[in-house]
């Protein structure tokens, strides 16, 4: 009876530990199953609050892999790492994509991770959210071509760890939050074609490498270090900034694309910038005074400094020039013959002299133009030897009134 009942208990605790082992089978692997497939919560749900923000406009199926029921970490455009969400990327980029429609959820500031938040081109519109900008790990924010509205706010510096800002195409409006110069690792801004007013705040941090802000309403003079010198990209055109560059200018040697067109700039403009490796340089609708005398070739394939108040000769040095756009300006004397010589070598491109007080031009009135090339000669203080076609802003006038041209001529 005895020996009964031992192997009656010992067959027991056999099934007992059995039932054990497989309740801890099943924990481990429903463990591992959660781990590897389930994303945080507060991110799920986040998702889901950005998801019914946003449709996709028609023609757009960005949105068809985003099924609730099965893993977020597998939606177009989600990147996870672990179980949080590092990357979003809404929207089909493919550029004939139509893009989504629809507003920024504010559950954007619970992915507390995110590294990388872009849409493509679209219909997005309303305000960014204000917690978007307490997401410390954000380094590339892109939302450009949309109509995103409203102003940045003052914490946008909070961004502590941005890189790239790209909300270029918008109707932002507001004044550029100073807090923009205190990201140290900033090295792209791109605010271009917004509504936004002010001046343009101080970037003192040398990470930074491209600065567009161009057709925008902002106002009043540029510090000479407002700027830092690793700048290779500067575009301020179509805005109304005024007062002179000069200092600022010749600290900006890695410059390889300038524009400042369309403000209203004033003063001289350096002599160096004509030796830095930029190949495009628009100057112009300014109020630069003053001569323009290189000390080498210019090597920029691309300089307009057409409708300021410069004035004196034309450098010689700017035949090696493939694009020359000095029209609509004071310059006096003779057209250098290297520049003749290389026009007619079909090197330079584009020379529009027009709308100056230029007194000759040594050319054969036989001479033919490449067909690659363009002259413009209108309105000077000489009957142009040559004929050629003008742009229509040229004018029909062939010849300055002679009253116009006594003193630059003596």
């Amino acid at each position: 009876m005895a020996e009964e009942k031992k192997q009656r208990d010992l067959s027991m605790r056999m099934r007992m530990g059995m039932r054990s082992f497989v309740v801890i089978l099943w924990c481990l692997v429903q463990c591992c199953w959660f781990s590897d497939a389930i994303l945080d919560p507060i991110d799920f749900l986040a998702l889901q609050s950005i998801r019914k923000g946003l449709e996709d406009l028609p023609g757009s199926n960005f949105f068809a892999s985003w099924d609730f029921t099965a893993d977020p970490c597998n939606f177009a455009g989600v990147f996870c790492d672990s179980d949080k969400v590092v990357a979003l990327n809404l929207g089909d980029p493919r550029a004939d994509s139509p893009g989504l429609v629809g507003r920024i959820d504010s559950a954007i500031g619970k992915l507390s991770s995110l590294t990388e938040f872009t849409i493509v081109p679209g219909r997005v519109f309303g305000a960014l959210p204000q917690s978007l900008f307490q997401l410390k790990n954000l380094r590339f924010l892109a939302i450009s071509r949309n109509f995103i509205n409203g102003a940045l706010p003052a914490n946008l510096g909070e961004l502590r760890s941005l890189r790239t800002l790209d909300l270029s195409y918008n109707q932002l409006s507001g004044e550029i939050p100073r807090s923009i110069g205190t990201i140290t690792e900033l090295s792209n801004v791109i605010l271009c074609h917004n509504r936004l007013t002010g001046s343009v705040p101080m970037f003192p941090f040398r990470s930074l490498n491209r600065l567009d802000l161009k057709h925008n309403n902002l106002t009043g003079p540029l510090s000479p270090d407002s700027l830092p010198p690793s700048l290779q990209y500067l575009s301020l055109s179509w805005n109304r900034l005024n007062g002179p560059v000069f200092r600022l200018l010749s600290r900006l040697d890695q410059l390889n694309y300038l524009d400042l067109s369309l403000n209203q700039f004033t003063g001289t403009i350096p002599t160096q910038i004509f030796s830095f490796p930029i190949v495009n340089l628009q100057l112009q609708r300014n109020f630069f005074t003053g001569p323009i005398q290189p000390v080498d070739q210019v090597a920029i394939p691309t300089v307009d400094l057409s409708y300021n108040r410069l004035s004196g000769p034309v450098s010689p040095m700017f035949s090696t020039v493939q694009n020359l756009y000095l029209n609509n300006n004071r310059f006096t004397g003779e057209v250098p013959n290297s520049l003749v010589d290389r026009l007619l070598a079909a090197n330079i491109q584009t020379l529009y002299l027009q709308h100056n007080f230029l007194t000759r031009i040594a050319i054969n009135p036989a001479a033919e133009i490449p067909l690659s090339s363009s002259l413009c000669l209108q309105y000077n203080c000489m009957v142009p030897p040559i004929q050629t076609p003008c742009p229509e802003k040229a004018g029909n006038q062939k010849t300055r009134p002679m009253e116009q041209c006594g003193e630059w001529r003596g």
